[in-house]
């Protein structure tokens, strides 16, 4: 078995993104990333600050946007369309579920698809939709995908299975993975057999959000396994969609929860910011 980490991945990603940072500094530019948060949530706090210290070890700077809980959807709008018209900022991070009063419908509408590094824009996602590499992508899809290539892997002609149909992963995971030329089965809580479809595939990504529902039964030992899923068993402990000590020794490959897809996915996240700076400011 092999243990796919994300911190490798992720490493390889940051010495990329520090030569192209110092080529933009060097020309005057200091790409800038502003996190747009209302209220005090604690998984929030807890990213904001994971962004935060990436950033500050690659070059990145951050402008912290900090807005109460009570803020509306008119106010909110405001603060979108000073960062949108601000040259100095150049991709916007907004951290979701907002409050329920506002309408977050509108404000991801609003969002400049240029400066939107979150993807939570309609634009962005239908250039993923497309093919168009030029958009800007959400990170848990695309850290899945940099996941298996960053590892030496081969997606071309490959099939692999994803198990979430959401817009937030699978859908644009399996456009990702379409656009590398794999073949996609998209599985999901009304699937047949699911077992039937997993055990076939080369590839199989999961974002299900079910503590260790998969076992060994569902792959077979040629299995690479990539979990998205994160979530907590009964006993407290965290854990993926897989079932790891079970499964890691019978298939060919897997990430762990921790330690896996969720240590590349803030790398990304600040890889699509210096993309939406090049591609902002490099005529």
């Amino acid at each position: 078995m092999k243990e796919l980490r994300g911190k490798v991945v992720a490493d390889k990603i940051k010495e990329d993104l520090k030569v192209r940072i110092q080529s933009l500094v060097d020309k005057g530019i200091n790409p800038t990333i502003a996190i747009v948060r209302v209220g005090e949530n604690d998984s929030d706090i807890s990213y904001e600050r994971a962004v935060v210290k990436v950033s500050g070890t690659i070059g990145l700077k951050v402008k912290n946007v900090l807005l109460k809980e009570e803020t509306t959807t008119e106010e909110l709008a405001k603060v979108m369309t000073d960062l949108n018209s601000d040259a100095c900022v150049h991709g916007i991070l907004m951290f979701r579920p907002l409050p329920r009063h506002i309408d977050q419908d509108a404000i991801c509408n609003l969002i400049d698809p240029a400066k939107d590094v979150d993807a939570m824009n309609p634009v962005n996602l239908e250039k993923i939709f497309e093919g168009d590499r030029t958009g800007l992508e959400p990170a848990t899809p695309r850290a899945a995908v940099e996941m298996i290539l960053g590892h030496g892997y081969e997606l071309k002609g490959k099939d692999v299975v994803v198990i979430n149909r959401s817009m937030v992963v699978g859908k644009p995971l399996a456009m990702m993975l379409l656009n590398e030329n794999a073949t996609v089965t998209i599985c999901h809580s009304k699937t047949a057999d699911l077992k039937a479809h997993t055990k076939r595939a080369d590839y199989v990504i999961t974002a299900l959000g079910r503590p260790a529902m998969l076992d060994k039964s569902y792959f077979s030992e040629n299995s690479v396994v990539i979990d998205v899923g994160v979530g907590t068993t009964s006993d407290g402990k965290l854990s993926g969609d897989v079932n790891y000590d079970e499964v890691k020794d019978y298939v060919a490959a897997i990430t762990p929860v921790p330690g896996g897809v969720g240590s590349i996915t803030t790398t990304i996240l600040l890889s699509q910011v210096v993309k939406a700076c090049e591609q902002q400011t490099i005529k």
